[in-house]
């Protein structure tokens, strides 16, 4: 889906400008830095659309949370409780939580 947001031919506009007009957030968890996919392409979104695309990443075994735990996705994303809130009130906002299959619960 940021393909098609940021990158497809089926994402723009006659013009070469967007469709989407909105902010998409990625929150992607995995175990170790290693496993990290397509962060070359989430680097070119966000600075080609610094305003559009935000992304952040949990790694479970390499970051640990201000309690000292494993970073999971959701608590980095309770570290961004009231920008998540407000962003979530407006109808062109996408946040996305991916992980990787097999990953243990958290």
């Amino acid at each position: 889906y940021m393909r098609l947001l940021f990158n497809d031919k089926a994402g723009a506009n006659a013009d070469g400008t967007r469709k989407f007009k909105g902010l998409a957030w990625l929150f992607m968890g995995m175990p170790f830095s290693k496993s990290l996919l397509y962060d070359d392409e989430h680097s070119e979104y966000k600075a080609k659309y610094p305003d559009q695309f935000r992304y952040d990443y949990a790694v479970s075994r390499e970051q640990k949370n201000a309690a000292g735990q494993k970073m999971y996705i959701q608590t980095k994303m309770a570290e961004y409780t009231e920008d998540l809130w407000q962003l979530m009130q407006k109808p062109n906002t996408h946040i996305f939580m991916c992980g990787l299959k097999g990953m243990e619960s958290g």
